[in-house]
Formats: C-alpha cells, structure tokens, sequence
C-alpha cells in the first residue's frame, strides 16, 4: 500500500507541475497577442541592417540567433543519445530491388542541388539551412535505404566531424563576435549576410548528416565507440 501511495503521489504532483507549466504557457501566449503587429514592424524597420531580404531568415540567425544556436545543440545532443544505444546490427546483404537500386542515381544528385538552392536562396526567399539539411538527409536516408551508404570520404571522423560543424562553427562566431564588438552574435557592419551565410552552410552540412544518423538509430556497424 505504501508503494501506491507514493504512486499515486508522485501522479498528482506530476499532473501539478504539468497544470502549472500549462497555466504559465497559456499566459505567456495571451501576453503576446497585443505584440504580433509591432513585432512585425519591428522586423522589418531593422531588416535593411542585415543585408537580408528574408525576414525569417533575419529573425533565426540574427535577432534571436542564441535561439538557432541551442537548437543546433539540441541535434547534436539527440545524436548522442541515439549512438548511446549501441551500434547497429549489420543489414542484410539481400538485393533491396530494382527501384530502390535505380532511385538513389536519379533523386541523390537533383535533392543535392535543391538543397544548395534552398540554402542560397534562404536569405531572399523561404528556405534556409534546416530545410537545405532536411533535403540533404532525405538524400542521405535513401541511400541508406538503398544499402549502398555514404561514399567512403564521408564516413567514420568525417562523418562525425560534419555532425558537429555546424555548433562547432556557430559557437566560434559567437566567440568571435564578443571579441571583435563586446556581444556574442552581434555581426560586424557590412559581415552580417556573408557570416550568417556561412553559418547556414556548415549548419547544413551538419543538419543532413544528424538527420541520416537518427534514421539509422544508432552507431554504424562496426565504428567504435
């Protein structure tokens, strides 16, 4: 009886928590509504200081660009906890079928292309680096599907390597701004667009390659820990 009771306890104090939690969140929505017009006009009044034409683009990588970057750790830390539940049974060495065979050689290269589009066009258009990455592991996740893999070059360190660019880079941006200005992500005048491009380049790379391993749900068969 005493096992339940503290059961039943530990339920209600968690059905508290979560009650409270969506009393605050229903707060801070309603507290937000007044704000949605000046916002927007608060975007667009600082858009000609970016050298963007996006204003999504602007808001994710410089207005609240510390928000992109924990988002980018958030990935990072999903990956490793993925490759903590162990390596991956080795597949079977079965033919995956003529179209799974043929698909990879006519999907990879045009996915690889609009996914460079996606993240060039990201600064004037809808697009970006998360929907370049997402497109880049989709290209990815076929081949896996295929069973041919990633070519050579990209497995192994590199592959781990190229999952952990993108934080890699960002962090050193926001070093190298508090050093340069005295604010971490408070781009150089006239720096803005080509770092924030550059950021979203690596932050692509490293983007298709997390997607690819949370596909494969764990570490590559054969790879050590």
């Amino acid at each position: 009886m005493r096992k339940s009771e503290e059961r039943r306890a530990a339920e209600l104090a968690l059905v508290m928590l979560l009650g409270l939690f969506g009393v605050a969140l229903g707060w801070a929505l309603f507290s937000l509504a007044s704000f949605t017009a000046s916002l927007r006009a608060t975007v667009a009044g600082h858009l000609p200081g970016t050298g963007l034409a996006n204003p999504v683009t602007a808001v994710l990588l410089d207005f609240r660009a510390y928000d992109t970057l924990l988002e980018m750790a958030v990935l990072w830390l999903a990956v490793l906890g993925v490759r903590g539940l162990g390596a991956v049974p080795p597949g079977h060495a079965a033919s995956p079928g003529a179209v799974l065979d043929l698909l990879p050689r006519l999907l990879v290269p045009v996915l690889v292309v609009v996914a460079g589009y996606l993240l060039w066009v990201g600064s004037m258009a809808p697009g970006g680096a998360f929907q370049a990455g997402s497109v880049l592991g989709a290209a990815g996740v076929l081949l896996l599907l295929a069973g041919s893999g990633l070519p050579h070059g990209w497995r192994g360190r590199r592959a781990r390597l190229a999952m952990v660019a993108g934080l890699i880079v960002f962090i050193g941006t926001a070093w190298g701004t508090l050093l340069a200005n005295g604010r971490m992500l408070a781009y150089p005048s006239g720096w803005t667009k080509a770092l924030i491009l550059f950021i979203e380049t690596v932050a692509t790379l490293s983007i298709g390659f997390i997607l690819m391993a949370l596909f494969l749900g764990g570490r590559p068969p054969g790879e050590e820990e």
